[in-house]
């Protein structure tokens, strides 16, 4: 099993920052790569960044350039930095991990999601 714990949603102003957290823990052998997803009412989810082990990242085009994905390997965590907040960022955002269980045998991969934390921008 590999749980994720968020953190880091509320209600901010337009031009406002936030700072969403996402841990993992379970029986994780290795994490290749962590991301948020966010979904607003009557929207799709969408991808909004998620970043590999070897570092790489990527970024939705509404997004670059105002938020920053990051993640602390001894910690499991994986941060969004986001900055510039506007309206249209208001969704539920969801963290996903995926890796490799700790187990011995053939490998096992996981994909986890997190319950989702509420992120709200307006005045």
């Amino acid at each position: 099993q590999v749980q994720l714990a968020e953190s880091g949603g509320g209600l901010v102003q337009p031009g406002g920052s936030l700072r969403l957290s996402c841990a993992a823990s379970g029986n994780i052998l290795s994490i290749d790569a962590m991301g948020w997803y966010r979904q607003a009412p009557g929207k799709q989810r969408e991808l909004v960044a998620f970043i590999t082990s070897g570092g790489s990242t990527k970024y939705a085009d509404s997004v670059n350039g105002r938020f920053t994905i990051s993640r602390d390997n001894a910690k499991n965590t994986v941060y969004l930095q986001m900055n510039s907040l506007k309206p249209e960022d208001t969704a539920v955002y969801k963290c996903n991990v995926r890796g490799a269980l700790n187990i011995y045998g053939p490998p096992r991969n996981f994909d986890s999601w997190g319950q989702g934390t509420q992120v709200t921008v307006d005045s």
